[in-house]
Order: structure tokens, then C-alpha cells, then sequence
């Protein structure tokens, strides 16, 4: 069977946070009609690829958590009911403290939900507030107890850095007092201003410079460590291997299927997206029919191997030589190796048949891997 992994979109939110570019909407009415519209696609891909087995699932967004008991369970119905899913299968689900409650934690549980992400981006109230989180540190608190005791023993935290207001002594702070929950999985992620949001149109916008983020990557990749999470991923840690399979699926270069408005897939050497649209994503599937992708594009080889290039070198254990031969011929690491040797030892490092970056050198990659590829 053709193994594949599914995303599904949940563009609800109680309010937008000021940092967030994601396809999202304030709550609205159209809650029920999406969930049956995605129950809808998910019917329809099953059809489609009676071959498939997923291995992985993920219900992201937006924020998954606001969906009622009765729709996620309706939504995870849909799943089991239609797919082949592995016994194994990660199913993980998003979850803003804010809307997360003990009995959509057993409606997860029961519909096969076996990891949480939950997210959290600092313990301070004055951080939280100016990026417009909704929920406070003591919510996040009551949230990852209640998901503990609800029997989740895979749970994933989302941290950030480089936030207004926030020093390096808040930050590692932050991660110390989120360590010393000990959660499975944590991620920590580098803050980006894009343009067409509320900190994107902020004039009088204050953030720590360039040097004080680079040391605040650092110091809390040092702090993690020493509390026993190992970066497999430049901004991804975890505990007793506990790595997010779907997203290693991305970045090992893998097939899914993403369902819902704005959700991107990857199938057959072809990626394609749905538009930014859930008023639109649901009119199609009630006259019955998913909608066409707003984006599509095939994959050449010489793109392939960009890709390979830059998702592999993500990743701590850095990438392949060997299997960067076998899928693009020994002339291609001749010209890599040729182009990464001025970066050795500082930056990158060659071990074991793989080329992989420092720390120092993940602070820099995107000007690095600009001249790789």
C-alpha cells in the first residue's frame, strides 16, 4: 500500500494572533458546514486512493481546539470510518489552551487523537498579550495537566523567540519553566514579521536585535539539552525519540494529502493548494465536487534536488551523501561539497557520510543554503 499522510485545515480562531500569517477566521457559523465539508473530502479521497495507508495525520490551523465535542467527533469519525489508517499512525491535533476543555480531550482520545500541540509561545503575561494570545500561563498550565490526566502521553509545546518585549532572560525562562513540565516534544520557533499583519503594520514595533536573537537560539538550545530534548530539527526538540513523524514526512520529502481551504499537498511529483477561501471550500463539496487548486505545480528534477537540499539540511542529522548520489548522480555532490567546503568546520560539519550544520551555522543557513543551492 502507498503510504501517505493527511493535513487537514481548521482556518476557526477565536481571535487572530498579531504575528500570525496562516489562512485563519474569527469564529464564525460556518463551523458545522466546513466540518461536513471535510468529511465530505475525506470520503471522496478515499475513493480516489483505495491504495493509500496513512501513517500520519494532523489537524492544524487556525485553531482545531474551538470545534465543539460533537464536530471533532464527527470529524474523526469520518476518518477511521473512510481510511486506512496504520495501527501505528501519529494523529496529532492543535489545540489553544484557551478552548481546550476534559471532554473534547476524551472525544480526541476516543476517536484515535494520540498526540497534542499545544500552544503556548511564553509564560510571561506582558509577551503573551502583546502578540494577542488569548490565554494566560496559568491556562496553559490547567490545559497540559488536563491533557495528561485526559492519558495523552505524547504532547508537543510551541515556544518563540524574538517577540516584543521579550529579553534573554525571559526566554530562558520560558523554556526552563515549559522544560520542567517535561512535555515529549517541544518546538521553538524564531518570530517573522510578515508584512499584512497587526505587527506588520506596527511603525512603532520594538524586537530584539540580531545578535540578541542568535544568542537566544543559542543559550535555549544549550538550556534544552541539558534538560534532555534533542534537537532533531532546527527549531524542533524532543524527548525519548518522540520526533513529529508528520512533519519529518515534510521534511524527508514525503506524499500527503492536505484537505480544507488553503491547505497545501504533495502527490505524484505534484504540489497544489486550495485557495484562502472556507465560504468557497464549502460550496464545492455541497454541490459535490472538491474544489479545483488555486496552485499547482510539477516538480522538476533540478527543483527536487533544491529541495532535497535545503529540507535535508533542517535537519540535525543533516544530509545524506549517499542518497543524494543515488537520487541525483555523484556530480551532484561533487558540486555540493565543492560549495559547502568554505563553511567547515565553523558552520557545517562532515560526519559519517552526512553534511549538517552547527548551531552557528543554523543561526546563518538561509544565507548559506543561498549558496548551495
Amino acid at each position: 500500500m502507498k503510504d501517505l499522510g493527511l493535513y487537514l485545515h481548521i482556518p476557526f480562531c477565536a481571535s487572530k494572533c498579531a504575528y500570525c500569517d496562516f489562512y485563519s477566521l474569527p469564529s464564525s457559523d460556518l463551523h458545522e458546514r466546513y466540518v461536513d465539508s471535510l468529511c465530505k473530502s475525506i470520503e471522496m479521497i478515499s475513493k480516489r486512493h483505495k491504495d493509500a495507508l496513512f501513517t500520519s495525520i494532523y489537524v492544524g490551523g487556525g485553531t482545531p481546539s474551538i470545534l465543539d465535542s460533537a464536530l471533532i467527533n464527527k470529524l474523526l469519525c469520518s476518518i477511521s470510518e473512510n481510511l486506512s489508517v496504520s495501527d501505528d499512525a501519529e494523529l496529532t491535533m492543535e489545540a489553544n489552551p484557551a478552548t481546550l476543555s476534559k471532554e473534547k480531550l476524551s472525544v480526541m482520545r476516543k476517536g484515535g487523537v494520540n498526540r497534542i500541540s499545544l500552544g503556548c509561545q511564553s509564560v510571561h503575561e506582558n509577551e503573551l498579550k502583546r502578540i494577542s494570545r488569548i490565554h494566560s500561563f496559568e491556562d496553559f498550565c490547567e490545559s497540559f495537566a488536563l491533557s495528561r490526566n485526559a492519558g495523552f502521553d505524547n504532547i508537543s509545546v510551541d515556544l518563540m523567540y524574538g517577540l516584543p518585549e521579550q529579553t534573554l532572560s525571559s526566554l530562558l525562562l520560558s523554556v526552563d519553566k515549559i522544560s520542567d513540565l517535561s512535555p515529549d516534544h517541544i518546538s521553538l520557533y524564531g518570530l517573522r514579521v510578515e508584512p499584512d499583519t497587526p505587527l506588520g503594520r506596527d511603525r512603532h514595533l520594538v524586537l530584539p536585535d540580531e545578535d540578541i536573537q542568535c544568542e537566544m537560539y543559542s543559550r535555549a538550545c544549550d538550556l534544552l539539552r541539558t534538560k534532555g530534548y534533542l534537537r532533531y530539527e532546527i527549531s524542533n526538540f524532543a524527548k525519548d525519540g518522540k520526533f513529529s513523524r508528520h512533519n519529518m514526512r515534510y521534511w524527508e520529502g514525503k506524499e500527503y494529502i492536505g484537505l480544507g481551504a488553503a491547505a497545501h499537498s504533495y502527490l505524484d511529483g505534484v504540489r497544489y493548494a486550495y485557495e484562502r477561501d472556507a465560504a468557497k471550500y464549502i460550496r464545492s463539496l455541497e454541490d459535490g465536487e472538491l474544489p479545483l487548486p488555486c496552485e499547482s505545480s510539477k516538480i522538476e528534477k533540478s527543483d527536487l534536488l533544491e529541495e532535497f537540499i535545503i529540507l535535508s539540511m533542517r535537519l540535525e542529522k543533516g544530509l545524506d551523501l549517499s542518497v543524494l548520489s543515488e537520487k541525483f548522480g555523484s556530480d551532484a555532490k561533487s558540486k555540493l561539497l565543492e560549495r559547502v567546503r568554505p563553511y567547515i568546520p565553523k558552520f557545517v560539519k562532515e560526519k559519517d557520510g552526512h553534511i549538517s550544520f552547527t548551531t552557528e551555522g543554523f543561526l546563518v543557513s538561509s544565507t548559506i543554503l543561498s549558496e548551495l543551492i
